[in-house]
């Protein structure tokens, strides 16, 4: 991860929030699950991505949670201060947008888990005829090609590409999606050419990333608020083990998930009462879910072929 996240009390952000209150030129809020999030910010170019990836919420709603964004070369690059408290983020001289993203999504998540025991799951969440299936793994393992490999079989449907919200609803998980568009690379058109014409038509930021809208290529039918989970899948890429995949049980699948941060590295708040909430929600949905392990190291298509057989989809 490229920034380090420092907490800070409410009186250091009134003094942040006064710093920078001169060069607020755009204010926007957007609602992110039900929490309404509000952007403070002088860049035009991040406005627009913002407004193009979030739903938008009523001006007239007090927001929740608040992110100052702004190039101060005064500060170093890639800082971010958080104030607990007030649910405050200051994120100067960070250029990713998709660090941006989830940190606005962190800001509710960190709300939601204290209040109403909705967690932050940083995966993929599709779903078919069989339930809901999510995704998770660290950088480079695969997760956003799966997801989108899976898109192009016209059963399966999209909660999320990146982050959802789940929460326990009697013997189920329910996970629901929180963006409107989705911020998608672009060497996604080369591994898989269906979404060759998606890319063409996104606006590429400097890191090669666009906000795009996915129904243009599967359609509105296809993009689901919420599902239930059935199936949880953690992918890895270790070419010295030799097994491809295979079933997990939930303490072997909690203990992977606790090593590796519950692969969400964009948590602002990590202490002893946070890891409870978030070990005991995890627990719950390995309780309900069928848990698997797949190794990615064969090519996209070999993955693919074997999450799709774990999403039932030779069956259905």
């Amino acid at each position: 991860m490229g920034y380090e996240v420092t907490l800070i009390s409410i009186q250091e952000k009134e003094a942040l929030a006064e710093r920078y209150a001169p060069r607020v030129q755009y204010e926007l809020k957007s609602d992110v699950y039900g929490c309404c999030i509000k952007l403070l910010t002088d860049n035009r170019s991040l406005r627009d991505t913002w407004s193009e990836n979030l739903y938008n919420m009523s001006q007239n709603i007090r927001s929740h949670g608040r992110l100052y964004v702004f190039n101060d070369p005064q500060e170093e690059k890639d800082q971010v201060f958080y104030d607990p408290q007030s649910k405050t983020a200051f994120l100067l001289n960070v250029r990713y947008y998709g660090w941006i993203k989830s940190l606005a999504l962190s800001v509710t998540g960190d709300m939601l888990e204290d209040e109403h025991r909705i967690y932050s799951v940083h995966g993929a969440c599709i779903d078919t005829r069989c339930g809901g299936m999510c995704i998770l793994g660290g950088s480079g393992a695969g997760k956003t090609t799966q997801t989108y490999g899976l898109l192009r079989e016209p059963r399966v449907r999209v909660v999320s590409d990146d982050w959802f919200f789940a929460r326990v609803f009697g013997e189920d998980i329910l996970a629901y999606g929180s963006e409107k568009n989705f911020y998608i690379r672009a060497d996604l058109a080369t591994v898989w050419p269906e979404f060759r014409d998606l890319v063409s038509r996104a606006e590429l930021d400097s890191e090669g990333r666009g906000v795009v809208d996915l129904r243009w290529v599967v359609g509105k039918g296809r993009i689901l608020p919420l599902t239930t989970v059935r199936r949880l899948v953690l992918l890895k890429r270790d070419p010295s083990d030799l097994r491809i995949d295979r079933r997990t049980g939930p303490e072997e699948a909690l203990e992977i998930l606790e090593q590796n941060s519950f692969f969400n590295p964009h948590f602002l708040v990590r202490n002893e009462f946070k890891t409870d909430l978030r070990m005991r929600f995890f627990r719950e949905l390995l309780a309900r879910t069928e848990a698997y392990i797949v190794n990615t190291t064969g090519s996209p298509e070999e993955t693919q072929r074997i999450i799709q057989r774990l999403a039932h989809l030779d069956k259905q």
